[in-house]
């Protein structure tokens, strides 16, 4: 009785121990391609995201997940784009891979995406607005056209970057991306 006791022990650590090995340790470092676009004027704080490994998840030597395998993860911060300022911003991170066909629960560092800054794109905008405007009321009014001219266009060029100004943060389909696991959930 003690003999086949002991061999279940044994069978039992062996599988604890063959268990352990599939995890994915920290510090651990993921190389992913997403699936489809995520951007920040869609997207929301908890949504979930597919990707997959762009190569071999090995550890201590030994390859337990083949480059293909899904991958899964959310979005954690989320900031649309506002018209004249404030670039959108987003925020993902990992939540499982696929090791040996289970999924496996993960905690990765973060991937920040910034949309592109509003102030070169509205400087633009605003100062041609200004100068179109300033250049036909000078023709058209002398000195006093320029200026009523400039003050109308400045107006028409803001205008313009409010109604074309957001700069969403956006990660387009097929993009890789790289995480490194962290310890604990």
């Amino acid at each position: 009785m003690l003999g086949k006791s002991l061999k279940i022990v044994c069978i039992l650590m062996l599988l604890a121990g063959l268990a352990a090995a599939q995890t994915v340790p920290a510090e651990t470092k993921l190389s992913v391609r997403t699936v489809s676009e995520i951007s920040s004027a869609t997207a929301n704080v908890g949504d979930r995201f597919d990707a997959t490994l762009t190569k071999d998840l090995v550890v201590d030597g030994k390859t337990i997940a083949k480059a293909g395998a899904p991958v899964k993860g959310k979005v954690t911060y989320v900031k649309s784009s506002g018209r004249l300022h404030e670039p959108g911003e987003l925020t993902l991170r990992l939540t499982s891979v696929q090791v040996n066909g289970k999924m496996q629960s993960i905690s990765t560092t973060a991937y920040h995406a910034k949309g592109k800054s509003h102030t070169k794109s509205n400087a633009t905008k605003i100062g041609g607005g200004t100068a179109a405007g300033a250049l036909i009321g000078g023709l058209a009014g002398g000195g006093k056209g320029a200026l009523i001219g400039g003050a109308v266009g400045a107006g028409a060029g803001t205008g313009v970057a409010a109604a074309t100004g957001k700069e969403e943060a956006v990660v387009p389909s097929e993009t890789v991306l790289s995480f490194t696991t962290t310890p604990g959930k």
